[in-house]
């Protein structure tokens, strides 16, 4: 179990440095969000970016997943769209292909997982309807992860189709694969009320792939500072370690950017003695 930190709450450091602060902190993973800038898989030189990442991350010993929630990338207007449940099949197309570049760029850095999520559904169709596209596209994703021997971490959102873990379980009926495992975050489960969370922990754990970890407030979804919310972490972190547990638990502040150091050095000051204690249980 590794204390890591997602880049979009670097949204203005180049990645590069980024990282070097995060292990000079001791974070020992990254959670690379691809978007505009230096980790943009749409430019033509992503190939040798890519090179310079993973030559860094091996020289600070970091492990990585990879994140494919950019506000802005696929559409300069509209928040995280197009999606996998997307009305239109090429709009969903465009999310896949970008998928397809993610997942690219896991097998280049040999990075843990490829984060992803379902979408906000912003039509009128029944769920099934919503349902079928969703596991249509993710079935591409996942056979094209599979031939690169790529993990896909499925996120349950609020306020997207597949928001809670209960939705998850829904969605594995219609599509499963060895390749599909989860990505949990734990201010979620608190936020819609999929508590106690050390249960759901034990319940998920052996499909975990990625974590994601801040403070949140019951029935609001702000990603807040430790101290700043209401949950109560030392039982979390204990649950997580119980399971056996060995990646990457990803602080999430992306609106703490403008203060990206200090907030990282906060959030490393207040879990990592609980990380110390509950790894020695």
């Amino acid at each position: 179990m590794l204390l890591g930190y997602n880049t979009n709450g670097f949204a203005h450091h180049d990645p590069l440095e980024a990282i070097a602060v995060l292990a000079g902190l001791g974070y020992r993973s990254v959670a690379l969000t691809l978007d505009h800038g230096r980790l943009n898989p749409f430019a033509s030189d992503f190939k040798q970016q890519l090179k310079r990442v993973k030559d860094t991350l091996e020289g600070y010993g970091m492990r990585s997943v990879i994140e494919t929630g950019a506000r802005f990338l696929l559409d300069p207007y509209t928040k995280h769209e197009p999606t996998l449940v997307s009305p239109s099949q090429e709009k969903r197309d465009k999310r896949i292909d970008f998928y397809r570049h993610a997942i690219d760029a896991a097998a280049a850095l040999g990075s843990d997982c490829v984060s992803i999520w379902s979408g906000v559904q912003r039509d009128e169709a029944s769920h099934e309807v919503v349902l079928e596209r969703l596991a249509d596209g993710l079935r591409q994703v996942l056979d094209y992860a599979a031939a690169r021997n790529v993990v896909v971490a499925f996120e349950p959102e609020p306020g997207m189709f597949v928001d809670t873990t209960s939705r998850f379980a829904r969605l594995l009926q219609w599509i499963d694969a060895p390749q599909l495992q989860m990505t949990l975050d734990l201010g979620h489960l608190y936020c819609q009320g999929e508590l106690p969370i050390a249960d759901y922990i034990a319940r998920w754990g052996p499909r975990i792939a990625n974590v994601h970890i801040e403070d949140m407030r019951a029935g609001v979804h702000e990603h807040l500072m430790f101290g700043e919310g209401e949950m109560q972490f030392p039982p979390i972190i204990e649950a997580l370690a119980a399971t056996g547990y060995q990646g990457g638990v990803h602080v999430e502040l992306s609106r703490h950017s403008h203060e990206a150091p200090q907030a990282a050095k906060r959030a490393y000051d207040f879990l990592k003695p609980m990380f110390d204690d509950a790894l020695l249980l």
